[in-house]
């Protein structure tokens, strides 16, 4: 973790910030990514103020449990955890970590449940209008389908391939 400036202030993002603590103008306004359907919506103090997760493509904003109509039907509820953002001035790299701690997803007759850790590390490029971020997920999730009664998914955290992502600044 970077040390630096620490704020949080009940807003269920944390932002750090090394060297002069304060968060870069360039970073603030809309990230997005094609893979996964992932953007970030920093504000000029570093907190992100919504995001869009791949789970469900919902709209999640820090702090408020979300409630989306699914296209098969049904409905998607998350309750986000805490979110973090870390920027380091000497690296230019962005580190965003998003948590779900509660989510439960109705498609169709099918349900999936759990939780969820993302964290997206990588360089902002020079001209500030990319980032090239290595998303690393940690997901449990529980299913319930025709077939399966709350089977949880299996999954290894030392068999967790990183999946590169660019995100790029919207104007």
């Amino acid at each position: 973790a970077l040390g630096g400036c620490r704020s949080s202030a009940g807003s269920g993002v944390e932002v750090i910030v090394d060297g002069d603590k304060k968060f870069p103008d360039f970073l603030a306004g809309t990230w997005k990514a094609e893979e996964g359907g992932w953007e970030f919506v920093f504000e000029p103090d570093g907190k992100i103020s919504s995001a869009i997760v791949s789970i469900g493509r919902a709209k999640l904003q820090p702090g408020r449990t979300t409630t989306v109509p699914m296209q098969m039907g049904g409905k998607g509820v998350y309750k986000p955890g805490t979110w973090s953002v870390q920027y380091s001035h000497r690296q230019r790299e962005l580190i965003v970590e998003i948590a779900i701690d509660r989510f439960r997803v109705e498609l169709g007759d099918d349900v999936i449940k759990g939780r969820t850790r993302d964290f997206f590390v990588g360089p902002v490029s020079a001209d500030g209008k990319s980032w090239w971020a290595d998303r690393f997920s940690f997901p449990e999730y529980v299913v319930n389908t025709g077939k399966y009664h709350n089977y949880k998914l299996p999954f290894d955290p030392t068999d967790n391939p990183r999946e590169s992502i660019l995100f790029q600044k919207i104007p």
